[in-house]
């Protein structure tokens, strides 16, 4: 009998630490892949099955297009078999590219732009009256009117900002008899051979006419001319006077009566910021500019300039001759660069920041003269706006990243779009007040809008509305009914990019297709957590194979198919434990399985804490969606911050809370969201936000260096006798500087081959074997050990090893405790997960001298961790608070809610119906509540 059901073959995978195993993973059904994190999850999804099919679809371009793209490597397996075309939803994803919005990456805004270039009113933006269009005699009237005795062209719009060469079109004109036309702005003669550059956009008209307006002879043919253009032009006819450049349009179309201009019938791209059609010319598109903070200028008053008392002059290279403007402003009051900065008058430094041009009379007693001072400085203010708009060295990037602030753009307020194109309106609505209502809002408004078009535009606009409703249902079910399509998509979390493009791919309705996502459910309330699976199925139901990465227990239990990878982490585990249906998974006997049955618990506490009795409270925040939140945060407590998805956690805490304090304590530059005040800001004395953004991002940075412990290593190797009767200091013992690393790979331990067309190949170096050090620092050892040896020991192995030396034993230890006994000293940090990164971080700041007044804030730490992980996690952040430290984590995940001392609730909902406290007190009280959404998924936890 041969099985029906098709697979997805996997055989002797190697990559990481997977252990040469074999996978059949079914086809066409929503495959769970689950285990410790660090067990091998990923790295059989993604770097071996998703890198596979990646690989395989770049092959089939040619041997040309491939040098572009980079090859990628052939992953570590024997072979694959039943591959079919693999996406990838990862979360790191998002895009950092400031022009990208919700809209624009879902490709709604480019339905919303349709639908308003093909149905909406033009209104004048000076009397708010609609615009009419007018006959020809009232253009005619309009032209005699305004260019009484003018030398004016009269032009017929041809093309309007289209790409082309157009040759075909200047070859008729010719045959017809025209001339010239005004060509992108400039005026040009037609010839025969007349080509343009084919990928730019291009504006033409043709000139029809010249006319001398009160002539006789002008006015005889005035109407035929004006017929033949409005005919050419359809319905629209420029007027530009003979020594002018600019046109003024007249248009059987859109007229403003009181002033007789004309808009230019919308395009879709009149309405798009990222065309200079549609921008506003302000901001270019972006919505806000960059502008210098002259607050930032100085931090320390007593200092004076000589002393580098005024900061940006500290970040100008060439400065002297700003130097020398700033002594002669100074001069004329009697004082000089040696003055510190508080004792400069306001309106001396009023001239240095916006600049002065004057001559000063300065009487020099003591000499019985006066002197003449000429001051011709244009201010450092737009000096330094010059410099950053050259962007020419790296000095104008170091100003721009220390004394700008991002404003909202003063012209667009924010909509980045010219005033004109804004006076196009749906139902009163432009496009901008459409662009910012939150999803679900903008759901109801187009069902409401469509019985409001008259009888044409109703069939024009039923199409577009289809789409758009449809695409808009996809992103409302994988629960980001908040957002806005205007939301840029720098502001994303991961999870919420994720399930963008989640919604964007069910929108695009391909089959046959394998996706592949890692943990789509990090930062999803467990109300829309169902409606994700949900989502997810709907993709399995139209005919694509689902693999899943995650450590969900709704998602395991909804799952077809549960593959669990393990024993443990790192190179104890990558094996396959167990593989079969979600309810036989209860039999199994795994470390997951032991989770799921309740044989194993993530144990609550008897009681929960006192705390130390001193709160931090915070009044007033408004930020965002907040509703004038005051939140009391307790401090010696673990509080935790839930609610839905959108409702304002981030926006309250990493918005608001996180910069007021950082900029307490560090002097940092990031502005909070409005507040009213803050009180309680003593009983701490520092702040450490632990999030997971990758620790290093070249391959030298590792575990080691980024704890401070390999400072430690290295003292401890330089320290041996061996290294003393050599003279090696610690230096000999770094990778980074010459000396004493393998100068071949500079200390890599990888040698990168270029290969043309073909991926690049990470061989180990031949000279040091990947060792990363020359043969004469390797021979000094400690217990048997090269430095390298020790580079290669998993954490575990270290702790060991390193027992009599405590220095170095606290910051593995650590480590250890925190659950990364798997990794290596030496491994490369850009090979770190996220939650690995974050556990890194938390265990260096555990291992650092406790002052007991530490505020931690953590953002969703358990992303990436298995039920064991967040145990492990948990044991080491009890730690940190019975040292007295108080912890606030924004946390989805219920097993950390219910260790909880403290909840803060924030909801009801997401977007602008969130933003207020609907629940706070221990787990038992929020349980209570039956305003809390989180309040019946945290019921059934505490049974």
């Amino acid at each position: 009998m041969k099985d029906p059901k098709e697979y997805i073959e996997v055989y002797g995978a190697r990559e990481h630490n997977l252990k040469n195993i074999d996978v059949k993973i079914p086809r066409n059904e929503l495959v769970v892949i689950t285990g410790l994190s660090g067990s091998g999850k990923s790295s059989l999804a993604f770097d071996t099955i998703f890198a596979e099919g990646q690989r395989r679809y770049i092959e089939t371009f040619s041997a040309y297009a491939r040098q572009f793209l980079g090859g990628l490597e052939r992953p570590d397996v024997d072979k694959i078999d039943g591959l079919s075309p693999v996406i990838a939803i990862e979360q790191k994803t998002t895009n950092k590219n400031p022009r990208s919005t919700v809209g624009t990456v879902t490709e709604l805004y480019d339905f919303l732009r349709l639908l308003f270039a093909r149905v909406s009113d033009a209104y004048s933006l000076t009397t708010g009256q609609r615009l009419v269009s007018y006959t020809e005699e009232q253009i005619l009237e309009a032209i005699k009117n305004n260019y009484k005795g003018e030398k004016v062209m009269l032009l017929a719009p041809v093309v309007r900002s289209r790409k082309g060469h157009y040759h075909e079109l200047f070859v008729q004109m010719a045959k017809k008899g025209y001339g010239q036309a005004r060509i992108d702005g400039e005026i040009l003669d037609i010839e025969y051979d007349l080509k343009l550059d084919r990928y730019k956009t291009h504006d033409i008209d043709i000139v029809i006419d010249r006319w001398i307006i009160g002539e006789n002879a002008s006015e005889s043919r005035m109407e035929q001319s004006l017929k033949t253009a409005l005919h050419m032009g359809e319905g629209v006819v420029g007027i530009q006077k003979l020594a002018s450049s600019t046109i003024e349009y007249f248009s059987k179309n859109l007229m403003d009566a009181d002033t007789g201009h004309s808009l230019a019938l919308p395009e879709p791209n009149t309405f798009s910021f990222n065309s200079p059609k549609g921008s506003c010319p302000y901001c270019k598109g972006l919505g806000t500019v960059k502008k210098v903070n002259t607050d930032y200028f100085v931090e320390n008053p007593k200092l004076s300039i000589n002393q580098g008392g005024l900061r940006p002059l500290e970040d100008i290279k060439s400065n002297k001759w700003i130097l020398g403007q700033i002594k002669n402003i100074l001069e004329i009051y009697g004082l000089s660069l040696a003055t510190p900065m508080k004792d400069i008058p306001k309106e001396a430094l009023d001239y240095i920041y916006n600049g002065c041009h004057k001559e000063f009379n300065k009487d020099l007693k003591l000499a019985g003269i006066n002197k003449k001072i000429k001051v011709n400085f244009d201010g450092l203010i737009s000096l330094i706006n010059e410099m950053i708009d050259d962007k020419e060295s790296y000095d104008a990037t170091l100003l721009e990243r220390h004394f700008t602030t991002e404003e909202t753009c003063p012209d667009c307020h924010g909509t980045r779009l010219q005033a004109s194109s804004l006076s196009f309106k749906i139902d009163g609505k432009n496009i901008a007040e459409i662009n910012a209502l939150p999803l679900l809002d903008l759901k109801e408004w187009l069902i409401q809008v469509e019985d409001k078009f008259n009888k044409n535009n109703k069939i024009i606009a039923h199409e577009i509305l289809k789409e758009i409703k449809t695409r808009l249902q996809f992103l409302l079910d994988v629960g980001l009914d908040y957002l806005s399509l205007s939301r840029s998509s720098r502001t994303l979390s991961g999870g919420e990019s994720q399930r963008i493009r989640l919604a964007t791919q069910i929108g695009s309705q391909l089959v046959n297709v394998l996706y592949i996502l890692d943990e789509p459910s990090i930062g999803l309330h467990q109300r829309d957590n169902e409606r994700l699976i949900a989502s997810l199925k709907n993709l399995r139901d139209i005919g694509n194979s689902v693999i899943v990465v995650e450590h969900d227990k709704d998602m395991i239990m909804e799952a077809d198919e549960v593959l669990d990878i393990g024993p443990r982490a790192g190179k104890f585990g990558g094996e396959v434990l167990w593989q079969g249906k979600p309810k036989d998974l209860l039999k199994a006997d795994t470390i997951t399985a032991d989770y799921l049955t309740g044989k194993r618990t993530i144990e609550i506490p008897e009681t929960r804490r006192e705390g130390n009795g001193k709160s931090l409270i915070l009044k007033g925040a408004t930020g965002n969606n907040l509703k004038n939140v005051n939140v009391e945060i307790p401090l010696g407590k673990l509080v935790v911050v839930t609610g839905i998805s959108g409702s304002g956690k981030s926006s309250l805490i990493n918005g608001t809370l996180y910069p007021i304090l950082n900029q307490h304590f560090y002097r940092a530059v990031k502005d909070p969201l409005p507040y009213k005040k803050l009180e309680g800001i003593d009983h701490i004395d520092k702040i450490v936000d632990v999030d997971q953004t990758p620790i290093g991002r070249t391959p030298r940075s590792n575990p080691a260096t980024y704890t401070g412990m390999f400072t430690d290593i290295r003292n401890l190797f330089a320290e041996l006798p061996e290294s003393k009767i050599r003279g090696y200091k610690a230096g000999r013992f770094s990778f980074n500087v010459k000396g004493g690393r393998c100068e071949t790979c500079q200390g890599g331990g990888l040698k990168v081959i270029e290969m043309n067309f073909l991926p690049d190949v990470y061989v180990h170096c031949e000279t040091c074997n990947g060792k990363r050090f020359n043969r004469e620092t390797l021979e000094v050892r400690y217990k048997g050990k090269s430095i390298s040896d020790v580079l290669e020991m998993t954490i575990d192995e270290a702790t060991e090893f390193f027992q009599p030396i405590p220095k170095i034993f606290m910051k593995v230890k650590t480590m250890q405790d925190v659950g990364l006994g798997y990794i290596t000293l030496g491994q490369q940090s850009t090979t770190l997960s996220g939650g690995e990164a974050q556990r890194i971080k938390l265990a260096t700041e555990l291992s650092k001298r406790q002052t007991g007044n530490t505020l931690y804030i953590l953002d969703e730490p358990t992303t990436g961790l298995h039920f064991e992980d967040v145990k492990v996690l948990m044991d080491a952040i009890n730690k940190l608070i019975d040292l007295g430290n108080s912890f606030i984590i924004i946390e989805h995940n219920l097993d950390v809610i219910k260790l909880a001392d403290h909840i803060i609730d924030i909801g009801p909902e997401g977007g602008h119906r969130g933003g207020e406290i609907i629940a706070k007190g221990t787990p038992e009280e929020v349980a209570r509540s039956k305003k809390s959404l989180t309040a019946k998924f945290l019921k059934r936890e505490l049974r």
